[in-house]
């Protein structure tokens, strides 16, 4: 495997925030669901991203689901991008989505937190998918600082949602009524997506759950 794009997230990833701007509704979804972001990536490249996933009421799923995911975008005559989901020497596909809409990590991010949550805490997919859609189109703010990328300090754009701060439900969920789902984009990073992490703690600050996703670089 070759790399022509190595990638190395500070501890301290957007340490400070140069500030926090208000947005309407909804225009922090275009950010997340940016259109073109695979445009120029090059045809048949492969965008190369790691997962870490602690789960402490899971630590079989967290396990079954560390590793990386490949993002391959077709030739130039196929208009589609396909993950695939790698570990050691196991490959397992996971969809093929059209590359001209944008990069479907995003929506991977989504879905994986919101069947791990399911499985983890007991409540249902249908449920906990229209709490994070609510999220998504209600009012919010994007941070914007900068974070090491490729030996370099580049500019970022962070979205952070709370999807059941408000959920009347939240005590009966395990610990996932504190989740947290934080997007870091930046222009400068091959595909716009630097990291998409979702995390919360228990009533102590033990780690419940954290799945972390990471750019890693682009191979030919």
């Amino acid at each position: 495997m070759k790399l022509l794009s190595a990638i190395c997230i500070a501890a301290a990833l957007a340490t400070a925030p140069v500030q926090a701007t208000p947005v309407e509704p909804g225009e922090h979804y275009e950010l997340l669901f940016r259109k073109g972001t695979l445009e120029g990536i090059g045809a048949e490249a492969t965008l190369i991203y790691s997962r870490a996933v602690t789960n402490a009421l899971s630590p079989e799923a967290a396990e079954r689901d560390t590793g990386d995911i490949a993002l391959t975008l077709g030739a130039q005559d196929d208009p589609l991008a396909q993950l695939e989901f790698r570990k050691q020497d196991k490959h397992r596909g996971l969809g093929r989505f059209p590359a001209s809409v944008g990069n479907p990590m995003i929506m991977y991010f989504y879905e994986s937190v919101i069947r791990d949550m399911a499985e983890a805490a007991g409540g249902s997919p249908y449920y906990i998918r229209n709490r994070v859609k609510e999220a998504l189109v209600a009012p919010a703010e994007v941070e914007e600082g900068t974070a090491m990328f490729d030996g370099r300090s580049v500019p970022v754009r962070i979205v952070r949602l709370h999807p059941f701060a408000e959920d009347p439900n939240r005590a009966r969920m395990k610990g996932f009524g504190e989740l947290e789902m934080r997007v870091v984009m930046s222009e400068d990073v091959p595909g716009w997506y630097l990291s998409l992490t979702a995390e919360t703690s228990g009533p102590e600050t033990d780690t419940v759950y954290r799945s972390e996703m990471r750019f890693e670089g682009v191979e030919q």
